[in-house]
């Protein structure tokens, strides 16, 4: 109840908490395809998507996810067309994706700030800076760098309900589209064979991680942001192995992290949320493969022991 009647730490610790669980839900099908770098590469590939709203005048939380999600659904298509129609393997094409587009992101973000120092010295010259200065000055105000590590800290009630209406979206898509999904991810020639539309629903599992990833970018941050994919899946993985348990369980683990890296962050002021967020999952990693019933190392120590 403390964290409801706190009007600081309740957006903050809803927000996280969302997050958490959304990512943990969608980084499961990344990790179950064997495509875990891909979280990485989207929210490095979303940085420019983040600059380019700034500059177009978008301000809303959803205007800027929007502008995100383009970047990072491009930077993945680009992957996608590059693979099928070369020899370059996934991983090369994901990780030259990635440096390409977080390159370009931050060669946009330092122009602007770059540019509102020169302009509070002299008057624009030409159209162009004279259409940029507005942006580039709200760009610097609003700190676009703090979508690098992120700043939970500035959640509010808008941002929540932003958050809440995109991951009950894709909530809903991954519940109607589940048995396809699951079978898409385990067995994709099967898949096939049945009449699937592979190439549409390799689209939805990456838009999906594409939403998820643009949604924690502002709180979380870029670099952070694919270890709350991937971390809640490996601590879930050492307690069950079917996919619909695993998906459940993934997304209780990132949010209970989120919620733990919130109030943690709050407890202790000055402590970035992210960055604990991603200590608590982390954690609950270490606990679950030393501890966890069936795959933890201390029990399979125990029961050896009693074996013999």
């Amino acid at each position: 109840m403390f964290i409801l009647d706190n009007p600081t730490l309740r957006p903050v610790a809803l927000g996280l908490t969302a997050i958490g669980a959304l990512a943990g839900l969608v980084g499961t099908f990344a990790v179950v395809r064997r495509q875990s770098l891909q979280g990485d590469a989207i929210s490095h590939a979303a940085l420019p998507g983040v600059a380019l709203a700034f500059m177009l005048g978008g301000r809303s939380p959803l205007m800027i996810v929007l502008g995100a999600a383009c970047t990072g659904w491009l930077a993945m298509t680009a992957v996608k067309g590059i693979t099928g129609r070369s020899r370059i393997p996934f991983d090369t094409a994901l990780a030259g994706a990635l440096a390409v587009f977080f390159g370009f992101g931050l060669v946009l973000m330092t122009y602007l700030r770059k540019l509102n120092e020169i302009l509070s010295t002299r008057p624009p010259d030409g159209f162009l800076e004279e259409w940029l200065q507005p942006h580039a000055r709200d760009a610097t105000r609003h700190g676009l760098e703090k979508y690098l590590f992120g700043q939970a800290a500035f959640l509010e009630d808008a941002d929540v309900t932003t958050i809440v209406g995109l991951g009950s979206a894709i909530l809903i898509l991954v519940t109607l589209f589940w048995k396809q999904l699951k079978l898409a991810s385990f067995d994709r020639d099967f898949a096939a064979s049945l009449g699937f539309p592979m190439r549409a629903l390799e689209l939805l599992m990456t838009s999906l991680i594409v939403c998820t990833v643009v949604l924690g970018l502002q709180f979380v941050g870029v670099v952070l942001m694919s270890a709350l994919l991937v971390a809640p899946v490996v601590t879930a993985r050492q307690w069950v192995d079917r996919l619909g348990p695993l998906c459940l369980l993934a997304g209780v683990f990132g949010g209970a992290a989120g919620f733990a890296g919130a109030v943690l962050g709050h407890q202790r002021s000055g402590l970035p949320a992210g960055p604990v967020v991603v200590l608590s999952v982390t954690a609950l990693v270490i606990l679950s493969i030393l501890f966890a019933p069936r795959l933890g190392l201390v029990w399979g120590l125990f029961r050896k022991r009693v074996s013999a």
